[in-house]
């Protein structure tokens, strides 16, 4: 099926829109919480928001690939797939906090043609495509313009960087040379970054489904996003996203490969 990039970014943005409703409405319910094979926690909102984005896809995309948290791959060997979260931020979501998301995206291999970021609680959006721009529950997303790393807030999911102690030291360092640092980051952080309102967001691991749609919002926003080793991908395990005017500094302060 050939479709143009506006219409997938308008079709990214509609199913996270109707996958995060339907988590929303499981909400501060008091649901029961599952632990999965690799001890994260899971719900019946967030497969249950999953499977409604799949069916509503597969009605209007039957030949793409389909890639998810919970149910995994279907047709992996398709040209074109999307690839979803529906709850971005579970253990925020059973915890009542609101920065929690849905994500969707789609890709061709490992370029992301459009994204979308959808956060129910809060009634925020994001939306963005390759050469179309990002959008902000409908109007220009842009990053801050700031330049100094004193002025600037970084954001971080978990700072104890369980996964990474030396990740987790780099991380202390930009966070005391920041003006503010805070933490209930998930995808909320990268939405504060495309938004101008913080200056780098950072994980030290990201699965696709974390990445894939963030990829385009930041960088349409006018930002960076890179994994650690300094790489354009949404593919490469973790993440680095912040504004262009500090990309280079705050890869330097974490000891990030490559050049953004």
């Amino acid at each position: 099926m050939n479709v143009d990039s506006r219409d997938l970014m308008e079709a990214a943005g509609d199913v996270a829109r109707k996958a995060g409703d339907v988590a929303l409405g499981f909400f501060r319910s008091g649901i029961a919480v599952d632990t999965k094979s690799d001890g994260t926690p899971v719900t019946v909102a967030d497969r249950t928001a999953e499977w409604t984005a799949r069916q509503w896809l597969e009605e209007r995309f039957p030949d793409d690939g389909l890639l998810g948290e919970e149910f995994g791959e279907t047709r992996p060997g398709a040209k074109r797939r999307w690839i979803l979260d529906p709850i971005d931020g579970t253990k925020t979501f059973i915890r009542g906090v609101p920065l929690w998301g849905t994500l969707v995206a789609v890709a061709e291999g490992e370029r992301i043609l459009a994204g979308a970021a959808y956060f129910p609680a809060v009634n925020e959006m994001l939306v963005a495509s390759p050469g179309l721009g990002c959008f902000w529950n409908g109007t220009a997303a842009r990053v801050s313009s700031q330049a100094e790393l004193s002025q600037a807030v970084v954001l971080i999911t978990d700072e104890r960087f369980l996964q990474n102690p030396t990740k987790g030291a780099a991380w202390r360092e930009l966070s005391r040379q920041a003006s503010l640092s805070r933490t209930w980051g998930d995808c909320y952080g990268y939405l504060l970054v495309a938004t101008g309102r913080a200056e780098a967001m950072v994980d030290e691991g990201l699965s696709p489904w974390d990445a894939a749609a963030l990829q385009p919002i930041i960088e349409e926003a006018g930002g960076v996003f890179t994994d650690w080793k300094g790489q354009r991908t949404a593919f490469g395990g973790d993440g680095i996203a912040t504004n262009a005017a500090l990309a280079a500094r705050v890869r330097e302060v974490l000891g990030a490969g490559g050049r953004p």
